[in-house]
């Protein structure tokens, strides 16, 4: 690695520059395992503000003339990219601590949320800039006035100020939203692992594919960064609960408009059920989890279990059922050496914080029941097995409260591989118990009584932002306590951060701003890109199902001609397909219903009978149809009825990555009074161009 770590800033990459009589300071990072330096880490002489400008101006520019769908395309480009070279990142990894699983959680995990964010911008955002939030809101009677709200990207830039434990997840799993949501990105990683992100960082730039100014990278402190962010930008923290307060009450947040969401250190719980006794699946499933999170990373993990809350009669065997795993699965040591399971942590700084922390808990009545503070036996990267003064190793330690309301179990956290183990009583006390953390990231439930999950999951949410109810039916499944998903919230309240990050697209409208917009049908067809009733229709020239998406316009439409129904059609309908609901079958007893006149149509016959009323049966540019959606029937239908239908051309998203798109049609079934009958969205499948005229000869 070069002297100091680079930064990616303004489109190139920048080394703070030596002066005629000294070199910039810096902050040497060393191996966690031996101690060697790796790198020094300076943004001395970096121009903070002009780089949030660039990427205010540059970076908003390139991502905001994209798509949705053309963003979301290219992150699974970029997650090839790194897919294709992520080996130069688990080589580096292993230096910062990482075992080759815990580099998988770390890499594979970071490159899995790009393309989970591709896929899901593909599936559910339109092929626009601008997202529709909720229905029409009707605000005149006669439809010339309606509101809509709407997102759209916020105009600043997207920092991350990131932790250690994670530096390529840490960095994607805030990335893929905001560059999906059209915001660029400053990257500002910790110190200790930081070389990692930079690597990932320049694979990116590597790839060509980055927009102009959507992702920036700075490498060292930014003491001064508070002062250049405004109105417009947003922070993404993730760190200790103290930093995010101190950063949170600066001006800029606080009457300044910059967005700060935080996710932070919390003392995450898992609660064994009553029923899960020695030798059942909940509490092997228990056992085996908790001695995972443990020693995955070494501990170093936000989702971590810190309190392990058991009933008082499974105290002892947890105890001696962890310490025997701990003994058959844990191997301490180089992750460069053969069969090693655990880490060090990411430097001997973290590691003398974590035994200051687990000195801490001691002194509050906790008592070593597994491990040690001393120094331990490691195995070395060589195969030997010693002491290793220079690296960063603490063996995995379990601690017991006899009281377990003791307050420092509840608030002090040693980030490593550090649990504590409290009992309870009742169910009330387990959730109790939770709910002294002051708000958790993720707690989980292991039990395979569902009276008690239900009590105690009622009882902790409003604490902690992801639960997971574990048993023997999910064991194998699960993706395990410490887990975020991305598809799944990942944040928690109070001591946690009070933030929120992931959860599929509400990750994305974090990087947006809802708009009520309130005006006419026309307008709001202009500005969401979406038909809305009222606005301008054409019904003249070809019928719309001839059109590929290269010639449908927005409010193309099939006004049909009109068909009588009888009961003949009825009866028919009913005996074909076997629904002979009394409805539509006994005069009498469908007049006695508080909503029918006497006997009335299927409304599934009236919705077949308006397809037929609408559709161009030859080959052509529809290619098929995929569904109906939000189908309301509102006025019956009665023998002698007539009913037409109108189909209106409502939304066209064509697909980046196929030769045809999807329309969403406006279908409204009217009677002869015209009266609606029923509304519905109609999907079909189309083909971008005309097919091609056959050649005569």
């Amino acid at each position: 690695m070069t002297e100091y770590l680079p930064s990616y800033v303004e489109g190139a990459w920048w080394t703070p520059a030596a002066g005629a009589d000294r070199s910039p300071a810096g902050t040497p990072v060393r191996d966690a395992s031996t101690g060697e330096v790796v790198t020094t880490v300076s943004a001395e002489g970096l121009d903070l503000a002009s780089a949030l400008e660039y990427g205010r101006t540059t970076g908003q520019a390139s991502l905001g003339a994209l798509t949705f769908h053309q963003r979301a395309v290219l992150l699974k480009k970029l997650a090839l990219a790194l897919t294709e070279r992520k080996e130069e990142l688990y080589a580096l990894s292993a230096r910062t601590g990482a075992t080759k699983t815990d580099s998988w959680v770390d890499i594979d995990g970071g490159i899995g949320v790009l393309f989970s964010y591709s896929g899901k911008g593909r599936r559910e955002l339109p092929n626009s800039r601008v997202h529709v939030d909720g229905p029409v809101e009707p605000l005149s009677k006669d439809g010339s006035f309606l509101g809509r709200h709407v997102y759209t990207t916020l105009p600043g830039v997207a920092v991350q100020i990131n932790a250690f434990n994670f530096p390529v997840w840490g960095a994607l799993e805030k990335l893929a939203p905001a560059f999906l949501a059209g915001m660029p990105t400053l990257i500002k990683p910790a110190t200790p692992t930081g070389y990692l992100a930079e690597a990932m960082v320049r694979i990116l730039v590597d790839s060509g594919l980055l927009p102009e100014g959507s992702l920036q990278l700075v490498s060292g402190g930014v003491p001064a960064l508070f002062e250049h962010l405004r109105l417009g930008d947003l922070v993404g923290f993730t760190g200790s609960a103290s930093t995010a307060e101190s950063l949170k009450a600066h001006p800029a947040v606080q009457t300044g408009g910059v967005r700060f969401t935080a996710e932070t250190d919390s003392i995450n719980a898992s609660v064994l059920g009553t029923d899960a006794v020695a030798g059942t699946p909940e509490f092997d499933a228990y056992v085996r989890q908790l001695v995972t999170e443990m020693t995955t990373k070494a501990g170093q993990k936000c989702t971590a279990i810190r309190r392990a809350i058991v009933p008082e009669a499974a105290a002892d065997d947890v105890i001696d059922a962890v310490r025997a795993r701990i003994a058959d699965k844990t191997v301490l040591g180089d992750p460069r050496a053969e069969g090693v399971t655990m880490g060090p942590l990411a430097s001997t700084a973290q590691r003398d914080e974590v035994l200051r922390q687990v000195r801490a808990l001691q002194d509050a009545g906790g008592r070593l029941v597994i491990g040690s503070t001393d120094a331990p036996e490691v195995r070395r990267a060589d195969g030997a097995t010693g002491p290793a003064p220079d690296g960063a190793f603490v063996a995995p330690v379990l601690l017991r409260f006899d009281d377990a309301q003791a307050d420092a179990v509840h608030t002090v956290e040693a980030f490593g591989p550090v649990a504590s183990l409290l009992t309870y009583a009742t169910t009330a006390d387990a959730a109790a118990l939770v709910g002294r953390g002051g708000g958790s990231l993720v707690t989980s439930i292991a039990t395979h009584d569902a009276a008690q999950a239900v009590e105690l999951a009622t009882r902790i949410a409003p604490f902690n932002g992801r639960m997971l109810l574990l048993d023997r039916d999910d064991a194998r499944s699960s993706t395990g306590h410490g887990s975020p998903l991305p598809n799944l919230v990942h944040g928690g309240p109070g001591r946690a951060g009070g933030g929120e990050e992931l959860g599929g697209i509400r990750a994305v409208l974090h990087h947006m701003q809802r708009t009520a917009v309130q005006g006419s049908p026309e307008m709001l067809t202009a500005l969401t890109g979406i038909w809305h009733a009222g606005a301008t229709a054409h019904s003249e020239g070809r019928h719309p199902f001839r059109k590929s998406l290269a010639e449908l316009r927005i409010g193309d439409r099939i006004a049909s001609a009109t068909r009588e129904v009888t009961l003949d059609d009825i009866e028919t309908f009913a005996h074909f397909t076997g629904d002979t609901f009394y409805a539509h079958m006994d005069q009498d007893a469908a007049a006695a219903n508080p909503f029918f006149p006497g006997r009335v149509a299927h409304g599934y016959l009236l919705v077949s009978w308006a397809a037929g009323l609408f559709v161009d049966p030859e080959p052509g540019p529809v290619l098929a149809n995929y569904g109906l959606e939000n189908l309301r029937f509102l006025t019956p239908v009665s023998p002698g009825d007539t009913i037409r239908v109108e189909l209106t051309a409502k939304q066209i998203t064509p697909r980046e990555t196929d030769e045809y798109g999807e329309v969403r049609w406006d279908a409204v079934i009217r009677n002869q009074d015209d009266e609606t009958v029923a509304t519905y969205d109609v999907l079909t499948l189309v083909s971008k161009e005309p097919a091609a005229e056959p050649v005569s000869v």
